[in-house]
């Protein structure tokens, strides 16, 4: 069995209180289950599916710490269903034919059926994902996945058109205190024959320190009360000497981190520099490499503020280097400054659109020639062929522009992909364009009367 959860080892033995005050606090029935009210609640799925004896295939989605694990064992000891954990990081292809055998012979021998968990499921390929489809059809198994991923990316269609999503969230600080109070004052399985207590305050940070995973406000709480003696009291001095070098959940790779990454690039989209800033802090307090953040800041110049102010550009690069040349944490300040300047510019993502549509439209298209006016000629031969003829050099003609000039393939229609907006710089480049367009009409209504 997986030992990745918060509650996921099995019922408590003899030797309960050599386990960490994690495992000893697991809950075993539903109702001692703190959070995820949503679906536990009062006329909620899952609660529904228990009161009815119902238990159907599903995934669990949630970060590290809410009790996946837990919750799928609650889930079978409630229906009286026999409980097979197996992760995907430890098991291959034979423990999952060893987990399916166990659970033909338990329905074979009791009529009893079987909750199959894999912990990490995402970890297992698409073939050992596959190995669960003929039992999870044919009943031999309920399969209950826990991931810390996206299913919809880490799980195989098949399986996941089978299973039903359930999102965990993470525990709410409320709850974590809640849990903390629990631990302290449980004599059996707690600390409450330590007679400790804590005061509202240090509470507050532990809670806060553990970022929504009870696992680590479990984990830390017993690392603090290692560090006073029994009668006494957990106060700041403590929690400060267990919080040292301590940072928040940041899942590296994972939706936490896309998810905070998205975040950031709406708020600087929403020109909030406050939000900007406060999404910026939260992935370098979270340990994001500050390097990563500075490539996303560039891009965001060009997507969301692109010509509107081409100075948000030339600001994000300015960071980047700053950045890498500084190091953590001076380097942190100008990424700072970039995130506001970015947040506070004026936007326009016509550069953005129009890099969309001309790729759409290049990867539509055949390779069209480059016009012979348009081709460079560094040789007599190439100038025997005519190319460069007719060139019209821009810097020659009135105000630097060759008026209607083509600059396409001789096979396409003049097309515009880039439309400024009326925001920013792009106003003058709108307006400059505009004339300029209008020019060329001119030019060549002109060139259609002479001929």
């Amino acid at each position: 069995m997986s030992g990745g959860d918060l509650f996921s080892a099995d019922a408590l033995g003899s030797d309960q209180l050599g386990q960490p005050l994690a495992a000893r606090m697991r809950p075993k029935r539903v109702g001692e289950y703190i959070a995820q009210e949503h679906l536990l609640g009062e006329n909620k799925p899952l609660r529904l599916a228990v009161e009815r004896g119902q238990i159907h295939s599903m995934i669990l989605w949630g970060p590290p710490g809410v009790g996946k694990t837990t919750l799928a064992r609650l889930l079978a000891n409630e229906v009286d269903s026999h409980f097979i954990a197996i992760s995907a990081v430890l098991s291959g292809v034979k423990d999952i034919r060893q987990a399916v055998q166990e659970a033909q012979q338990q329905r074979a021998q009791y009529g009893r059926q079987t909750i199959l968990f894999v912990d990490e499921v995402h970890r297992f390929n698409k073939s050992q994902q596959d190995a669960f489809l003929p039992y999870v059809e044919d009943g031999t198994v309920i399969f209950v996945g826990a991931t810390t991923e996206n299913p919809s990316f880490e799980v195989n269609n098949a399986l996941l058109s089978r299973c039903r999503v359930y999102v965990l969230k993470s525990f709410s600080p409320e709850q974590l205190q809640k849990l903390i109070l629990r631990a302290l004052h449980d004599e059996e399985l707690g600390l409450g024959r330590r007679s400790l207590s804590i005061a509202a305050e240090p509470m507050k940070l532990l809670a806060t320190a553990a970022d929504g995973d009870a696992r680590r406000a479990l984990n830390l709480l017993e690392i603090a009360s290692d560090l006073v003696e029994d009668n006494d009291e957990i106060g700041l001095d403590v929690l400060e000497q267990v919080l040292v070098g301590d940072v928040r959940r940041f899942d590296k790779g994972g939706d936490v981190f896309y998810e905070q990454i998205s975040a950031l690039h709406k708020s600087v989209r929403g020109s909030d520099p406050d939000a900007a800033l406060y999404w910026c802090l939260r992935m370098l307090d979270g340990g994001c490499d500050p390097i990563y953040i500075a490539r996303r800041v560039v891009r965001m110049a060009s997507e969301d503020i692109g010509n509107a102010d081409p100075r948000a550009l030339q600001i994000a690069m300015d960071a980047w280097e700053a950045q890498e040349r500084l190091g953590s944490p001076e380097g942190e300040l100008t990424l700072a400054q970039a995130v506001v300047y970015l947040a506070s510019a004026a936007k326009s993502n016509a550069v953005y659109n129009a890099f969309k549509a001309a790729r759409a439209h290049v990867q539509s298209l055949p390779s069209y020639d480059v016009p012979m006016h348009l081709r460079n000629a560094p040789t007599r031969l190439m100038k025997n062929m005519e190319y460069g003829a007719e060139y019209r050099y821009a810097h020659d003609e009135p105000d630097a522009f060759a008026a209607g000039v083509k600059y396409f393939p001789d096979e396409m229609e003049e097309t515009h992909y880039y439309a400024p907006v009326k925001r920013g710089l792009e106003i003058q480049i709108g307006e400059k364009l505009q004339h300029l367009r209008h020019q060329n009409v001119e030019y060549r209504n002109q060139h259609e009367k002479k001929k």
